[in-house]
């Protein structure tokens, strides 16, 4: 029963891999490596935090075809980002251009970490100023009784 699960899992696992793999009919070795670059340049939609290159998602599958075909056709890597950007907007791109609607995502977390810096130095400065503070308790003892 356990050689009969081992082939169950291997010819399982076979297919699995085998559906992973999206063979394409490139002409040389250059234009794999340029649709190689080109697709690792671009969001997969549906997972959002990989590249097309990398995902498996039914939609980076095709996205993936429709980059190939229109390597195919002649199309240079900006005129392929371009017909992506207006099918999908600016999302589809891992580096968007800096524009007024992308202004936050670039330069978001910067403010973020300048604000957290400026909270942080206010803390240390007025607890500083008031550690500095003399208090009521702080006047000298004269009477010898230190403790």
């Amino acid at each position: 029963m356990g050689a009969l699960l081992q082939w169950g899992l291997l010819l399982f696992s076979s297919i699995a891999f085998a559906q992973a793999i999206d063979p394409l009919p490139f002409k040389d070795h250059a234009q794999e490596v340029r649709f190689q670059a080109l697709t690792r340049e671009l969001r997969c939609l549906v997972c959002q935090n990989e590249n097309l290159a990398d995902s498996n998602a039914d939609l980076a599958r095709d996205l993936r075809h429709e980059v190939f075909d229109l390597m195919q056709q002649g199309k240079s890597d900006e005129e392929i980002k371009q017909y992506l950007v207006d099918r999908y907007s600016d999302f589809v791109l891992y580096d968007p251009p800096v524009q007024g609607s992308t202004v936050l995502l670039w330069f978001g977390p910067l403010a973020i970490l300048l604000a957290g810096a400026a909270v942080v130095i206010v803390t240390v400065r007025r607890r500083g100023r008031a550690a500095q503070a003399p208090t009521v308790d702080d006047k000298p003892n004269d009477e010898g009784d230190d403790w």
